[in-house]
């Protein structure tokens, strides 16, 4: 048996401790889990994935940043290279909430998206 991980489910607001480890190929969860819990906990355990949420930079604007995010959650082992990436980027208005800023970021299959408007 490997070294066993806790982890707390944030899918309802109760946040039920679960015990995690991996056993002959299998992942084996303890505590008082729900079944929406248990697929958090199992993605949670294989590959914990956030939702980044940033700013960049807005080029001939009053407005100097623009609120992105992720359309989806990226692996939690990206979040810096992505921070990094969206460091060097610029756009330019006009900008609409929803819009792709980035296309697959780091090859994620997600795309960045606007969290505002900038129109100018």
């Amino acid at each position: 048996m490997e070294a066993i991980q806790e982890i707390i489910c944030i899918t309802c607001p109760k946040g039920c401790d679960a015990k995690v480890w991996e056993e002959e190929g299998s992942i084996k969860m303890k505590g008082k889990i729900c079944k929406k819990g248990r697929v958090y906990i199992q993605q949670e355990f294989l590959e914990p994935k956030r939702v980044l949420t940033s700013t960049v930079v807005v080029a001939h604007s009053r407005t100097k940043r623009l609120p992105v995010r992720t359309a989806e959650a990226i692996p939690k082992k990206d979040l810096f290279k992505a921070m990094e990436h969206l460091s060097k980027v610029v756009v330019k208005p006009p900008v609409r909430v929803g819009e792709v800023i980035i296309s697959d970021l780091l090859d994620t299959g997600v795309d960045l998206i606007a969290s505002d408007d900038v129109l100018g």
